[in-house]
């Protein structure tokens, strides 16, 4: 089984932060940039294409003859559904929701003075259903917002992310699936830090030295799942992007 992690392409916040080094004037749940469009489009292109190599172990390792994936997932976060939605039509792929790969801290608002992270609702179902009516949601998602809850918090995360490892191997281990889920910096680092075994409770996030994998805006990882081993095929790749697309 494979799984190629995405990260969604450059949204507003992540321009502010690249230009002013701050969260001031972020947004909630920020929308792609004209650069993240840009972006979604050509990891889009990339994944979607056929190439034609020769066909070997080790071409095949990087992805020389083609991508296909036969699932595709995406966060409810807008810039995440936004940057799967090429991807989807790129890859005739139903593009699926799977709330638990959403970003660390979820819909929420900052009181800079206090530092205060408050929770908001985020969209309801009506929302994402007349704006993109191509997405597969959860049962679960109703006329509440989808987040409707506290800031979340770091050992938050964390068990989060555990529990969606252990859903996806339940759901796709021991299998032939090629499995895409488009999602975002933080949730990925914590993710690959468990499986590369570099993790535990104390050692991520804000302790002094962490390990921290780093994904560039629609850089995509390619984990190889064996009957004993995980294969990390390459990290952070973005062959897809010219350089002045690199974000």
């Amino acid at each position: 089984m494979e799984l190629y992690i995405i990260r969604h392409a450059q949204s507003q916040n992540n321009e502010i932060w690249a230009r002013t080094g701050s969260e001031v004037g972020r947004f909630p749940d920020p929308e792609l940039t004209e650069v993240g469009f840009q972006q979604a489009e050509l990891v889009a292109k990339r994944l979607g294409g056929q190439e034609t190599a020769v066909s070997t172990a080790q071409s095949n390792l990087h992805n020389r003859n083609g991508y296909q994936f036969t699932h595709l997932y995406t966060s409810l976060q807008t810039r995440a559904i936004q940057t799967g939605t090429p991807i989807s039509k790129a890859m005739d792929l139903p593009l699926v929701v799977w709330e638990e790969i959403h970003e660390w801290g979820g819909i929420y608002e900052i009181d800079y003075e206090t530092n205060v992270r408050t929770g908001l609702p985020g969209p309801n179902r009506a929302y994402f259903e007349e704006r993109f009516p191509h997405l597969v949601l959860p049962d679960t998602l109703d006329g509440t917002g989808w987040w409707n809850r506290p800031h979340e918090e770091r050992p938050e995360t964390v068990a989060r992310v555990r529990q969606f490892l252990a859903n996806f191997m339940e759901r796709h281990g021991d299998t032939d699936d090629r499995v895409g889920i488009v999602t975002h910096g933080g949730f990925s680092a914590i993710l690959l830090s468990m499986l590369n075994n570099s993790f535990t409770d104390d050692n991520v996030l804000d302790q002094e030295k962490h390990v921290w994998f780093s994904h560039n805006n629609t850089a995509v990882s390619r984990i190889n799942f064996g009957a004993d081993h995980y294969q990390f095929a390459y990290l952070n790749s973005v062959i897809h992007l010219p350089a002045e697309l690199i974000t």
